[in-house]
């Protein structure tokens, strides 16, 4: 931050799912990034440079008390707090306006946290947002800085802490791929197989899904956010599945398409190994220093290049295609990779450099409506000093693997 700055983090708002009900609590990612604590009601004040050393660096949390502790639960003590937190100020909420007046006194740069994450799907009159039109009201004259710029740069480079976290929400998540793969056969529903993914997901500690899970058979695939996981799987089709483990708030994320009967046909092979090649391909260029918008448009070649082969579109449709919309986007709509950590689909642009220690997804999809096969292959891949690392390397993926398996 810039010299003599105060900054304010909230936690996230719980919303109501019915009269005296909320839907289940998830933290705030830049909140919890900072503090560690998951807990709703919450706040931080960050002024380093403050001129009273009481001001530098508070936790504000809700006080329990006898009719919480019976309708919710057990709350944070301050000890408890310090310690999940490594903060040694620990105050309860009532404190918190005279603290603020104090900083505000003192300060002449205040830096708001709000949701710049271009995949924000909502219009939400969410906590920070509220907090910054009352603070600028109050207080107008004061220079308003964004704070989330910072903070997403620090959360796209992981923490070995951060990474060990990770690598347990992936391998959560490839226990429930190897689950499936041993339990799909005709006639098995959808929602039967989302059954078998959620119970591995909390028999081994996950908190649940890091995003609505996506099992789509025949040309449900075709539909890339298809969630409605009501169909039967019938033989000769393929499965898509698509889901993640949330582990202690972050993400796990991987992909796998599977034939329902256990062996592939010979096109649903030939389309499913051009997608792979395009994958394997992709992984290589996710090295430090390119940035993901011009990783995207080398992809899209080698893609072009598998549809072509896979005589979906001909060298005429890319001599007149539009550049805006190529001829390749019929069959692979989609980015290939996005940023992973506590979201699924984490803060970063488009023109963002690759740096060591950042987590991309790789995840190339091929989708022919017309046949009924939807093919997409998604792994989780570290950016690092001498290349890349593949996370989840160990999960099966080729054509033979996926057979053995299925079929012992």
């Amino acid at each position: 931050m810039a010299p003599n700055s105060v900054a304010f983090f909230f936690s996230n708002d719980e919303q109501p799912r019915s009269a005296d009900q909320f839907f289940p609590f998830r933290q705030n990612p830049d909140f919890f990034y900072l503090t560690g604590i998951d807990q709703e009601k919450s706040m931080l004040m960050l002024f380093p440079g403050s001129p009273n050393p009481a001001l530098r660096e508070v936790l504000f949390l809700l006080e329990t008390n006898e009719h919480i502790a019976i309708w919710e639960g057990h709350k944070y003590t301050r000890e408890e707090a310090t310690e999940a937190s490594g903060i040694q100020s620990v105050l309860w909420l009532p404190a918190f306006d005279a603290m603020m007046k104090e900083a505000m006194l003192y300060a002449e740069n205040v830096y708001l946290n709000t949701i710049e994450n271009p995949r924000y799907p909502g219009e939400h009159f969410y906590r920070s947002i509220r907090f910054a039109r009352e603070l600028k009201e109050k207080y107008p004259l004061h220079n308003y800085r964004r704070a989330t710029p910072i903070i997403t740069s620090l959360r796209l480079v992981k923490s070995p802490a951060e990474l060990e976290i990770i690598q347990k929400a992936i391998d959560i998540t490839t226990g429930a791929y190897l689950r499936v793969l041993k339990f799909v056969k005709p006639g098995v529903a959808e929602y039967e197989i989302e059954a078998e993914v959620i119970h591995e997901y909390i028999k081994n500690r996950a908190t649940g899904h890091s995003f609505y899970p996506i099992v789509a058979s025949g040309a449900n695939a075709c539909v890339l956010h298809y969630v409605t996981n009501n169909q039967v799987c019938k033989d000769g089709d393929l499965l898509l599945l698509d889901t993640g483990a949330e582990y202690a708030n972050y993400a796990g994320d991987m992909t796998r398409t599977f034939p329902v009967n256990g062996r592939f046909s010979p096109r649903q092979k030939e389309v499913y190994n051009a997608c792979l090649r395009v994958m394997k391909e992709a992984r290589q260029m996710l090295v430090a220093g390119t940035h993901i918008d011009a990783y995207h448009k080398e992809v899209m070649k080698v893609m072009e290049s598998e549809l072509l082969g896979l005589g979906l579109i001909s060298r005429h449709d890319i001599e007149k295609q539009d550049p805006a919309n190529p001829a390749l986007k019929k069959y692979f709509p989609h980015g290939t990779s996005h940023f992973m950590g506590l979201d699924v689909h984490d803060e970063g642009h488009r023109f963002e450099t690759f740096k060591p220690g950042m987590l991309l997804s790789c995840e190339p999809g091929i989708y022919i409506k017309e046949e009924g096969i939807g093919v997409r292959i998604e792994n989780d891949i570290l950016i690092t000093e001498n290349g890349h690392k593949d996370l989840t390397a160990n999960v099966p993926v080729e054509v033979e693997e996926i057979e053995e398996i299925m079929n012992k």
